[in-house]
């Protein structure tokens, strides 16, 4: 009796698991993030996990998140971009001279209204034309994007430096330097108010998937199952904007907007910074990722093009044409990695981007995108972002020399793909 209940309980757990849907995967990137937190407050006497700490943790995650979308987008097709780093140095070089030189030359200089967006315009175009040139040497010319990308490291770094004449450019316009991070924050209230909204938007999609499945005759999770994500997830998005209104602006800052409106701040008065809007900017284009690879046809073409990049064209893809697609996609999204970059520094230097395409890659794959293809999350690229950064600023905090901030980083790149081989081995995923 008791060999018959110990035989039972590991298919009731299975089926459980399975009921419920849980990624084994993303619970162990989470459960690794968690440890890293953890000990890291615990080497800096609790500073890590500071609502200081946590508000620029996230800003300066950014720029390589953002790319990372891009590059899941990449990999699952089979191809690498080591470029990305390169093109960002470029695309910043040339909003700064769009800002500093060419837009004041006509007569909008830094203030206008006009400078940001146009900067902005200039960046993701330059960044559109070069990915998507880039794609048309692999997928039309059938050069290896390895080969290419590496090329274009080398090319699009030092057309950057010449463009600038080694020059570094600044300051960049304060409209521009507001998608940097601490320079533009929604504040406190509208924080709250974008996390109640996307509290409700993040039930609505789960609810809304469920009603989909049912629709479709496909097996759904249990109705509590559901109700526990919808609080795990309202859980985590308030905690989040709670954590980055608490850290407060300091106290001179506020006299001096307080002393520009003519006013005199209040004994006791006090403010949080609230979510950035390069935070802000990276949720909206991790959302607009997902639903591409999800729920458009170019998302399934991209997969089905990794799973089998034969069958594929077989059934009818034009994956050469496709190819083109997803490194302009790239490109673009080089762009929006380079003004959130320079608009942080509130400059351009020509050192700007140096070994993002390391960090980019290491995030993509961390957040367990295949290298073989076919397989991989825009979230788990983003969790990936955050845990590589989450190490560099930890160890930096403890007082880590560079050098071995970057072993440790590369040693943490090889044993995720080893996990990763490992976890594919044993569950049977492609």
């Amino acid at each position: 009796m008791a060999d018959a209940s110990a035989s039972e309980a590991p298919t009731q757990r299975k089926n459980i698991f399975q009921t419920l849907e849980i990624d084994t995967r993303l619970l162990g990137m989470v459960g690794a993030f968690i440890v890293v937190c953890l000990v890291f407050n615990l080497l800096t006497d609790g500073r890590f996990l500071t609502p200081r700490n946590v508000f620029n943790l996230t800003i300066q995650t950014v720029s390589v998140a953002i790319m990372a979308t891009g590059m899941v987008f990449v990999i699952v097709t089979r191809h690498i971009d080591l470029s990305v780093g390169s093109l960002l140095a470029t695309c910043s070089a040339m909003m700064a001279i769009t800002q500093t030189n060419i837009l004041p030359s006509i007569g909008l200089d830094l203030g206008n209204p006009l400078i940001a967006p146009i900067a902005i315009i200039v960046g993701l175009a330059v960044g559109a034309l070069i990915g998507a040139f880039n794609g048309w040497l692999v997928g039309y010319l059938a050069i290896p994007a390895f080969i290419v990308t590496l090329g274009g490291l080398l090319v699009w770094r030092n057309v950057g430096w010449y463009m600038t004449k080694g020059q570094t450019i600044g300051p960049l316009d304060q409209n521009y330097q507001m998608l940097g991070g601490i320079g533009g924050t929604l504040g406190e209230t509208a924080s709250w108010i974008l996390g109640v909204l996307a509290v409700l938007a993040a039930c609505f999609a789960i609810w809304s998937a469920r009603k989909s499945r049912i629709s479709h005759d496909f097996p759904v999770k249990p109705v509590w199952a559901e109700f526990v994500l919808m609080g795990i997830s309202a859980v985590l998005i308030l905690g989040f904007i709670a954590t980055l209104n608490a850290y407060e602006v300091p106290t001179r800052v506020l006299e001096r907007q307080f002393e520009a409106r003519g006013e005199v701040l209040p004994e006791g008065y006090s403010e949080g910074y609230g979510l950035p809007f390069s935070v802000l900017l990276l949720v909206i284009v991790a959302v607009t990722m997902t639903i591409v690879a999800r729920k458009t046809r170019l998302g399934r073409y991209i997969f089905a093009t990794g799973g089998n990049p034969d069958a594929a064209e077989l059934s009818g893809i034009n994956t050469r044409f496709l190819t083109v697609k997803i490194f302009a996609i790239m490109g673009i999204l080089c762009g929006l990695a380079a003004v959130v970059a320079s608009a942080r520094l509130s400059f351009h230097s020509n050192d700007i981007g140096t070994l993002d395409e390391l960090r980019v890659i290491a995030a993509a794959v961390i957040g367990g995108t295949a290298l073989a293809g076919g397989v991989g999350t825009i979230y788990g690229a983003i969790l990936g972002a955050l845990i590589m950064q989450s190490l560099q600023s930890g160890m930096a905090m403890v007082g880590v020399d560079a050098p071995f901030q970057n072993i440790v980083v590369g040693a943490v790149l090889v044993i995720a793909v080893l996990v990763d081989i490992i976890y594919r081995k044993r569950t049977g995923a492609k």
